[in-house]
């Protein structure tokens, strides 16, 4: 299968949730067996020799994947979610946003200093929420931390925070 044939499963919604933005809603891509077997794959191919241990999925559409790939590595899955979202104690981490502030959380004693974490989420876009993950992550002191995205949208302007950071992308769109 194609980068164009998994890119023409993603439905657009225009001006959702605010205007101006081209929503890229990954259901009708996960809705397609094929392009979910395809993804599932891709993703298992090219972390199968990097030694990860632990795969973290960032709230709430980085779980769908991220949760499928662990299995398929072998490894734990950690959510991130939002603030107040997950019992027990966490760590967090606040970061800006275009319009305002958000916080990130994750439980303590999840990852240690001997595992190989892979944050996945299903959209990069300005980075922001993936700098905050990494940030958030290296609390733990892991041996590496990767990133993946299903979907970069590669007109983004960057958030300052992400200038610099590697994510490797699935797939590539030009849309902001």
């Amino acid at each position: 299968m194609t980068d164009q044939e998994l890119i023409d499963n993603i439905r657009v919604i225009e001006d959702f949730p605010i205007p101006g933005i081209h929503f890229q809603d990954i259901t009708t891509l996960l809705n397609n067996p094929a392009c979910l077997q395809e993804l599932g794959d891709r993703l298992y191919e090219r972390y199968k020799n990097l030694g990860v241990t632990k795969v973290v999925g960032l709230e709430a559409r980085g779980f769908i994947l991220g949760g499928v790939l662990a299995s398929r590595l072998g490894a734990g899955f950690i959510p991130i979610r939002k603030k107040g979202k997950l019992p027990g104690e966490t760590f967090s981490e606040t970061y800006s946003l275009e319009y305002g502030t958000d916080t990130i959380e994750i439980h303590t004693g999840t990852i240690s200093s001997d595992d190989v974490v892979l944050i996945h989420d299903d959209l990069y876009a300005t980075g922001g929420t993936m700098a905050a993950a990494t940030r958030l992550i290296a609390k733990f002191s892991p041996k590496a931390i990767y990133r993946n995205c299903l979907i970069e949208l590669t007109a983004c302007p960057r958030h300052p925070d992400a200038e610099g950071l590697e994510v490797d992308s699935l797939l590539k769109i030009d849309v902001d």
